[in-house]
């Protein structure tokens, strides 16, 4: 891949438009979307877990998800995990379980989400909600989950790839 042009650089997320040798000999130019990593985690506890109900402008709704978060800086995947389930939803977790990690929309970004089940919740005393997010943490059962996919409640792809990854297939 030869990088042609810079069509947007905002610091955390850059656009380029890039030339690709494809195998069997044919060239391309696309446009790649390169916005850096990100993490997810599912917290569990017994038979519950923890989504969150988060407003998501750019499909103007509300949906259930994992938390989730984007790596600063010279931070690592675990880091981040920690970071975000605080301030996502005020548990921190003694215990990170790596669970592989997705990459979100390949035929255009190269966007990776590491992904993590959270074990050992305890209310920590660093939470504090970013400002511009309307979250609400919602304790679901875990059976109920899969309903929630198969119904439609719950639409985000990292989540159902977490559920079937932490909860199995049932």
């Amino acid at each position: 891949m030869k990088k042609i042009s810079n069509i947007y650089d905002g610091g955390r997320m850059k656009v380029e438009q890039v030339e690709i040798d494809l195998p069997g000999g044919i060239t391309l130019e696309r446009i790649v979307v390169k916005p850096g990593g990100a993490v997810a985690m599912l917290p569990v506890e017994d038979d519950y877990c923890y989504l969150i109900r988060q407003y998501r402008y750019p499909i103007e709704k509300y949906i259930y998800e994992a938390p989730a978060g984007t790596m600063d800086e010279g931070e690592k995947p675990p880091e981040t995990a920690h970071r975000e389930l605080i301030e996502e939803t005020g548990f921190k977790a003694e215990e990170l379980i790596d669970k592989g990690f997705i990459y979100t929309t390949p035929g255009y970004t190269n966007e990776v989400i590491y992904l993590y089940e959270a074990r050992g919740l305890s209310p920590s005393s660093e939470f504090s909600p970013d400002p511009d997010e309307l979250i609400e943490v919602v304790k679901v059962k875990k059976d109920e989950v899969h309903a929630m996919i198969a119904d439609g409640r719950i639409v985000d792809a990292k989540t159902i790839c977490l559920a079937y990854k932490c909860l199995g297939t049932d």
